[in-house]
């Protein structure tokens, strides 16, 4: 498995997008409007490999000098459970330190609050919607 920062108009973030619309979006119904997509130009694209084919993948959007956000966090149905989102969320805490961030947070949903806390992320907040379902603001301090 490769993990790797994905090139913003690439093949990559062409499997990107549609992982993100397979895992996140379809299910409730939404896609991506061209606005949505050209934001991400300034985003770090990250995503995790198995023979050129996209298993996982996540954005970060920096908040300011200290906090940046974790988005988009899809993982195949069939890799779940099996420790690659993990993996890839290793992978963005490292990058977003190595670029001088000291905290991550995210908006969470409800189903995979579990799966965040149990690697050292905590509840920032009461219970909001977004997206027509719950979530929760998470934080993680990954600096200092």
């Amino acid at each position: 498995m490769a993990l790797k920062e994905i090139l913003y108009e690439s093949q990559e973030y062409d499997q990107m997008i549609q992982l993100r619309l397979d895992i996140l979006r379809k299910p409730l119904g939404l896609s991506f409007t061209p606005d949505e997509l050209k934001k991400e130009q300034q985003d770090i694209l990250l995503g995790s490999f198995e023979d050129n084919r996209l298993l996982a993948c996540c954005v970060l959007t920096p908040e300011n000098e200290q906090t940046i956000r974790l988005r988009q966090m899809a993982v195949e149905y069939h890799q779940q459970g099996k420790g690659v989102g993990a993996s890839l969320l290793r992978f963005a805490e490292n990058i977003a330190r190595d670029r001088g961030f000291t905290y991550i947070t995210m908006h969470a949903r409800d189903g995979a609050i579990g799966f965040y806390e149990s690697n050292g992320y905590r509840k920032d907040g009461e219970l909001f919607m977004e997206v027509t379902i719950p979530h929760y603001k998470l934080v993680k301090k990954i600096k200092g």
